[in-house]
């Protein structure tokens, strides 16, 4: 699977919460806590002229209206900009959103931070897809297919036999962001094989939700893995009966956590 460039336009939030030079700032502060938005784009006659911040407001010298606390001096984004471009405007400019305009300077969405995780989170994925994908095609011969899709989460067969209360915690959060990485689905049969992504899966439906965002390999036949027969045999059919551990940290984090304090003790 070729990388494919991406640009502004397939991450930007397009659906943007603007306010006028006129809005009152009270009433912005109020925004602020409903939204849970910290700054708002400032539009006048279909133009972007300024961004309201938590900061302005905090930082700089009262104002009853926007127009008063608004910053004007702004870095924007074209939507055709390359996502890594982006980044890097936003890395070397210190700033953690642009705005995005189009080439009437009219306001059509806004870039963030967030995004940036999110698109190399979808970039850095499929190379681990490919790579099980060939190796799958290796091992029994076949030609396979690939499809990002959401799959049913009921549907799901999982082959794992734990996950990491703190750890879904995590995936939960990133559920929630739009930042969770898609899992890698088998597809042999009518049966659907998690392969990758139990964290993910189990916060899902913890969650409730109905679909789970998956690279799907399809195998074209009824090839019976592996991984499958493990689960079989250690009784792993569900999500219900994967065990969630709770008085132990995920490896990862247990290792980050040693690494500090051996890191700490050689500071005394």
């Amino acid at each position: 699977m070729g990388e494919k460039k991406s640009f502004v336009k397939d991450y930007m939030t397009r659906n943007v919460i603007s306010v006028s030079p006129d809005t009152q700032t009270e009433d912005i502060i109020d925004l602020m806590k409903e939204s849970h938005h910290n700054s708002y784009p400032v539009v006048e006659n279909d133009k972007l002229v300024g961004m309201v911040t938590a900061f302005d407001i905090v930082a700089k010298e009262w104002a009853d209206t926007v127009r008063g606390m608004m910053t004007t001096n702004l870095v924007v984004a074209n939507q055709n900009l390359s996502i890594n471009d982006a980044s890097r405007v936003m890395f070397r400019r210190g700033i953690s959103r642009m705005p995005v305009v189009d080439e009437d300077g009219k306001l059509v969405g806004i870039i963030t931070n967030t995004d940036m995780v999110r698109s190399h989170i979808e970039r850095s994925t499929p190379n681990k897809v490919e790579y099980f994908k060939s190796t799958l095609e290796q091992l029994y011969g076949i030609k396979t297919t690939l499809k990002h899709m959401r799959v049913d989460t009921h549907k799901l067969r999982p082959t794992q036999d734990r996950v990491y209360a703190d750890e879904l915690e995590g995936r939960s959060y990133e559920l929630k962001m739009g930042l969770a990485e898609p899992a890698i689905v088998v597809k042999t049969g009518d049966r659907w094989i998690l392969v990758d992504g139990h964290h993910r899966a189990v916060a899902s439906a913890q969650k409730g939700y109905e679909t789970v965002d998956s690279y799907v390999i399809d195998l074209g036949q009824d090839i019976r893995l592996g991984m499958e027969k493990t689960a079989d045999k250690a009784g792993i059919r569900t999500f219900d009966d994967i065990e969630i551990i709770d008085d132990d940290k995920h490896p990862l984090i247990a290792l980050t956590e040693s690494m500090q304090d051996q890191a700490s003790k050689g500071e005394d």
